[in-house]
């Protein structure tokens, strides 16, 4: 991966007045690892939709997530299932995995402007989540799969929906996400963009192919320490330093 900025440098965030995050693998370490849940129980959902063994339900689960944007609208465009049905059996899953972070939540209520989560999992999903991490309350909104009409991003008529329902200015937002091809429209359109990753790119990466683009031009900054990140920022924010 080409080097890039991992410390915020003066004035890059001086502008900034939405602060736009990712939920799964970027508000939580991915070394929480409690996505393996959800990704274990989609397989099973398409194991017993389409009466597969295991292993070949997991390969058509993750060929639908990579053609599709997820495995969701995978099986809604190939097989017509009930969106409702799949996000309640997907996310019912244990929440204790994910611990309190104080640290995160004091250097998201620190920031200046508005914060929102954008996901592709839904709403519960990310309260849940946000609720065990000790943040929710920091954050103005969630814009999820459901709200975006269950066009998952890297859609980029799913960005256009929510920075309209929200009057987002994109040269006035950042976004943070741990997916390299989901930064692709929030740059182009203006945004800055930090892709958070691994904690010394060690513990589980998931599928190679989701990595593709780490040293892409999309990519303003790289860290694998969102709450390090979020101070440093809002130290090029206060006025006097």
């Amino acid at each position: 991966m080409a080097p890039k900025n991992h410390t915020p440098q003066p004035d890059d965030f001086t502008h900034i007045r939405d602060w736009v995050f990712d939920l799964d693998n970027t508000l939580y370490p991915r070394h929480t690892d409690l996505f393996s849940q959800i990704d274990a129980r989609m397989t099973d959902f398409v194991a017993e939709l389409l009466q597969l063994p295991s292993d070949e339900a997991r390969v058509l689960q993750k060929q639908y997530y990579r053609d599709h944007g997820t495995t969701l609208k995978g099986l809604m465009t190939e097989h017509k299932i009930d969106p409702n049905a799949f996000l309640e059996r997907v996310h019912d899953i244990d929440y204790s995995w994910v611990k309190p972070d104080p640290a995160l939540g004091e250097a998201i209520k620190s920031l200046p402007g508005r914060k929102f989560i954008f996901t592709n999992g839904d709403t519960r999903h990310a309260q849940r989540t946000a609720q065990a991490l000790g943040i929710l309350d920091h954050f103005d909104d969630i814009f999820d799969i459901v709200a975006a009409d269950l066009m998952p991003k890297p859609a980029a008529v799913t960005y256009d929906k929510f920075m309209g329902l929200h009057r987002i200015e994109a040269n006035r937002a950042v976004m943070f996400e741990d997916l390299p091809r989901n930064l692709t429209v929030p740059k182009a359109v203006g945004m800055k963009t930090v892709l958070i990753v691994p904690n010394n790119m060690e513990g589980p990466l998931g599928d190679v192919w989701e990595h593709e683009g780490y040293d892409g031009e999309h990519i303003d900054y790289v860290t694998d320490d969102l709450a390090a990140f979020l101070k440093a920022a809002q130290r090029q924010l206060e006025p006097g330093e």
